[in-house]
């Protein structure tokens, strides 16, 4: 049992009082009351009130002694369970003896509060601190019910004692993914087909300028986005600490539990996104439809679901080894396209930018002229980013799990600029030099997508056996993608339940650290895959692609709001933080910015008369009311909590000793070919 599952579980039994009495149970509140006493001791006369005055002075800083006490008599025990396996019965008995007392003396500081308040009132006016009198007043009459409060503490310590001896959550995810395991993964863990088949889709509908000018802005976005959020993630990498969860802890617990739910139900549904995705590429080679594709799905399913239930080393190992091939097939793709680009193809013909000039650069789309140019650059600006859709996200939600955080979180971050620059805008740039935008096999009839565009380049030129090899590797990519992505879901859920959003069992862990019902219930998801098989495989990938669309584009913008109100935080408490980027806040609101307009406008298409689809609204923009109705939703639940935690009063400390304690010395740098 690990600082952070104790002090996760106290959050749950006590989430009400937090968020009633947001802040007051924090040491910094109790170091800036004495402060403000200590003042007012200096400018007050009267002896007898100077003296009631220092002896509750003193019994504040006999608390904070309790206090600082019992967490290292706590920090004591739980590096003694750490060693014990399976833990004694006793250390845990003890260990929860540690967790009452610190409530006990949550207890005892509301009463010092209320004498305080007390105090306060007999103070005569024109004393430093006499601002806060009628404020304290205030809060001793609406708020400091002592005997309430020691009600709902004591039911909170029932809770947490049933929850402590349950053996079921004794175990909890593990740190075994390592350095090069979250590298590759940055570089090309989410790298799909998004990329390898959607951006064939966007080539056909705004030309290889607009394709490569969509793809330059997202990743401009993207990148201010990665930065901001890396910082947030490195200075707390808590297991289960998925984005929602540091919304619940630097925002509000609307916010992370709106943010929790979004994550889970659009990182699941990304899952059958990419097998639907899988089968089109495994159609270039059954173009006759000779076995369904429901045997396909069935299979990819399989792997992918079987993979998430082994220990995380094992999926770490697999996403390594996946993302290698797929950075190997990017950068051999980029040399064969840089090979063509000077006619070193079979037919010798030197392609440059023929195709940008042949057919045309721009694309007209659903009108003509400037404006059907303007329109097909929004809509393949729009349709680019199913590439990046909760790529960032999974540098954050991998911290729980990866060794060292705190350094290897702002390592992948810095190294992510790499990711878009070779892989995302060399990639479309290559394929705007060796496919032409009015390629007949990019799309069906009815304009959706139909075959990778590398591929179809490769074909093109002549070159034998290579569009197979590619072929195969693009479906690696989707199996990779969508193993991600049904990965990234189950810790949200996982995440859910350990702030107390979700029920309990979903932080269930079996002894490899794999949350197994929160795996489970994700992989459901999986199953609308089988959508293809009743409707055309394109058809059902454009569903998919404006819903996550969407979701993601949510998702950016509340990331944009958890960073600013960490900042605040951050700022308000003069804390150390152990990652700054140089380009924030600026880049963290140009991803706002961004991320709001590609919300409002994904699917505006379906505004067109000719375009009008019911199935392609609802897809498009289904997901803000569904985002909406969870936050209010929940504020209604709980709409005395405060729309943002004040900055002063965020706690930034909590399970802050098990991370620092958890990291691991650099290793001291071998031959470059050690990267293992």
């Amino acid at each position: 049992m690990t600082m952070n599952n104790i002090f996760s579980s106290i959050a749950t039994s006590t989430n009400h009082l937090k968020a009633k009495y947001h802040g007051h149970i924090q040491a910094n509140r109790f170091k800036l009351l004495i402060q403000e006493l200590q003042e007012a001791e200096q400018t007050k006369d009267q002896l007898d009130w100077i003296s009631e005055h220092r002896q509750e002075t003193r019994r504040a800083n006999n608390i904070i002694q309790r206090e600082m006490y019992v967490g290292a008599t706590y920090r004591r025990y739980e590096a003694q369970v750490q060693v014990e396996t399976p833990p004694e019965p006793s250390t845990l008995k003890k260990l929860q003896g540690c967790n009452v007392e610190l409530m006990l003396l949550n207890i005892e500081y509301f009463q010092h509060l209320e004498r305080m308040a007390e105090l306060l009132e007999r103070k005569p006016s024109g004393c430093l601190v006499h601002r806060h009198t009628k404020n304290l007043r205030h809060k001793s009459k609406q708020l400091w019910n002592i005997e309430q409060i020691y009600c709902q503490l004591r039911g909170g310590c029932c809770a947490l004692e049933a929850d402590l001896l349950d053996d079921r959550y004794v175990t909890t995810t593990k740190r075994g993914l390592k350095n090069r395991h979250v590298q590759l993964m940055a570089l090309g863990g989410t790298i799909g087909t998004g990329l390898f088949v959607g951006s064939g889709q966007a080539l056909a509908i705004g030309g290889p300028a607009s394709l490569l000018l969509g793809y330059l802005f997202i990743s401009a976005m993207v990148y201010g986005l990665v930065t901001a959020i890396a910082e947030v993630g490195a200075y707390l990498p808590v297991h289960g600490g998925t984005m929602s969860y540091h919304g619940f802890r630097y925002v509000s617990r609307s916010m992370g539990f709106a943010m929790g739910y979004l994550y889970w139900y659009s990182l699941g549904i990304l899952v059958p996104y990419e097998i639907t995705a899988a089968g089109l590429v495994i159609g270039y080679w059954d173009q006759n439809g000779s076995i369904n594709i429901a045997v396909w799905i069935t299979v990819m399913m399989v792997v992918i679901v079987a993979l998430n239930f082994m220990p995380v080393r094992v999926y770490g190992e697999s996403e390594f080894w996946f993302a290698g091939v797929k950075i190997i097939t990017l950068i051999g793709l980029l040399m064969v396209s840089f090979i063509l680009f000077w006619g070193g193809g079979p037919s010798r013909q030197r392609l440059g930018f023929h195709y940008w000039n042949n057919p045309r650069p721009f694309n007209a789309y659903l009108a003509t002229g400037d404006s059907g140019r303007f329109v097909a650059l929004l809509k393949c600006t729009v349709s680019s980013a199913i590439a990046f859709i909760f790529a960032p996200e999974l540098i954050v939600i991998s911290g729980g799990e990866m060794e060292s955080p705190r350094r290897n979180i702002p390592r992948a971050a810095r190294r992510y600029i790499y990711r878009l620059i070779f892989f995302y805008i060399f990639g479309v740039l290559a394929i705007g030099v060796i496919c032409p935008s009015d390629a007949s096999r990019l799309t069906k009839s009815d304009g959706t997508v139909s075959s990778s565009p590398f591929v179809i380049g490769i074909q093109n030129a002549g070159i034998p056996v290579l569009d197979h090899i590619v072929n195969a590797a693009v479906l690696t990519s989707a199996w990779s993608a969508g193993n991600s992505f049904l990965y990234m879901s189950s810790r949200s859920l996982y995440s859910l339940a350990m702030s107390g959003n979700a029920p309990h069992v979903f932080k269930t862990c079996n002894r490899w650290g794999v949350p197994y019902w929160a795996v489970s219930v994700s992989a459901c998801f999986s199953a609308l895959a089988y959508l293809a098989v009743g409707n055309s495989s394109s058809i059902v990938f454009n569903w998919f692609v404006n819903f996550t669309n969407t979701s993601g584009f949510i998702s950016w913008i509340c990331c944009s709001v958890v960073f600013l109100r960490f900042r605040k935080a951050v700022k308000a408490q003069g804390i150390e933080q152990p990652y700054k980027s140089k380009m924030q806040p600026y880049g963290v609101y140009f991803g706002l910015a961004g991320a709001t307009l590609m919300a409002l406008i994904n699917g505006f298409t379906v505004f067109f008369p000719s375009e009008w689809s019911v199935s392609n609204f609802f897809t498009a923009y289904i997901g803000i009311p569904a985002f909406l109705i969870l936050y209010f939703g929940h504020r209604a639940l709980y709409w005395s909590d405060p729309w943002a935690w004040h900055p002063e009063e965020v706690d930034m400390h909590t399970g802050l000793d098990e991370i620092i304690a958890a990291e691991q010395p650099p290793k001291p740098r071998g031959p470059w070919w050690k990267f293992w």
